[in-house]
């Protein structure tokens, strides 16, 4: 499942309850889709980064090269907001009268920590990678954070679409009455309409330019959300473990992905017990088995892929690699 998912799409998110290995399925698959002739960028959204652990090798917030064909990337939400805001600083600093700089920056340091800055920011650098990766990679596979933090990610670029929308509505509706003011100026002095001349210029230069930001961004933010709710070219992939807390949460987070119209591509139960080893391990077994049974009855129609338990760590491509081998 999860190397015919490789193959046909451009985008894979695997998500899921923390602790259960989702970077290690997303690199399998990764160094598996690269190995079979791909361009890969294997992407980190979780800000407790185990890439480079699970490569030995240091990985940054710019393409790395990993194995042939095969790049990764951590998003660091630290480095990702202080850019967000850089942006955003210098974008104020352009658009808005010198003398108001400082209350910009004032509104800047205060913003940085605010609710859902950090998911804001994430979700425009996601729309970098795509954007940018897109032209360059055939796949582009994220490793994202745990459910709830995930759920949220995946709603963001609709709401920010429609919130930047709404930015855009009241700015027309501020220049429709900037209009009706200078049509009612008109019969002032020619002297006040020689002095008042640069001063609307540069009014209404800046209104061309929150204009241009503003539509750039809701472009952004659509075909983000368009590309992440196609379901011939991107598929989420939701990792579990066969116990009930993660079978309860792999249910809740399939339904928060369809109301967002996320396209569920399977289900990928990882750390099974081998079955027929006998004493302890066997009663594990079984115990897994009552809990999939749950998981079949709520989500039946989906592919599922079960991946035994591994005898020792998987660290490094040729470990990798070996683990796709089930794949």
């Amino acid at each position: 499942m999860l190397l015919e998912l490789a193959h046909n799409k451009k985008i894979l998110l695997l998500g899921g309850k923390g602790g259960l290995s989702k970077t290690t399925v997303s690199a399998a698959t990764a160094v598996a889709r690269a190995s079979a002739g791909g361009r890969v960028l294997l992407v980190s959204t979780d800000p407790a980064h185990n890439l480079g652990h699970l490569f030995d090798r240091q990985i940054g917030s710019t393409p790395t090269k990993l194995a042939p064909g095969l790049d990764g990337l951590e998003l660091d939400p630290e480095e990702t907001i202080k850019l967000h805001m850089s942006e955003i600083t210098r974008s104020l600093h352009r658009l808005m009268p010198i003398h108001l700089r400082s209350e910009v920056d004032k509104h800047i340091a205060l913003s940085k920590d605010a609710p859902g800055m950090h998911e804001a920011a994430m979700t425009e650098r996601i729309c970098e990678v795509v954007e940018q990766g897109q032209e360059e990679y055939d796949l582009i596979i994220f490793d994202t954070a745990p459910s709830g933090h995930t759920a949220r990610l995946m709603a963001l670029p609709e709401m920010m679409a429609a919130w930047t929308e709404g930015l855009i509505k009241r700015q027309e509706k501020a220049d429709k009455f900037a209009e009706v003011v200078d049509d009612l100026s008109r019969d002032s002095s020619l002297e006040d309409k020689v002095f008042n001349a640069d001063a609307k210029d540069e009014d209404r230069l800046r209104e061309s330019g929150i204009r241009k930001i503003l539509f750039r961004r809701r472009k952004r933010f659509e075909t983000l959300r368009n590309q992440i709710s196609d379901g011939e070219g991107t598929a989420f992939i939701i990792v579990l473990a066969a116990e009930r807390l993660p079978v309860l949460e792999t249910i809740e987070l399939y339904k928060q992905l369809s109301q967002s119209n996320i396209n569920v591509g399977g289900l990928v139960v990882n750390k099974r017990v081998p079955e027929g080893v006998g004493g302890f391990m066997q009663e594990r077994f079984r115990q897994e088995e009552r809990h999939l049974e749950s998981l079949e009855a709520a989500l039946g129609g989906l592919p599922r892929q079960d991946l035994s338990l591994f005898p020792h760590d998987v660290i490094g491509v040729a470990a990798l690699a070996e683990m796709a081998k089930d794949f």
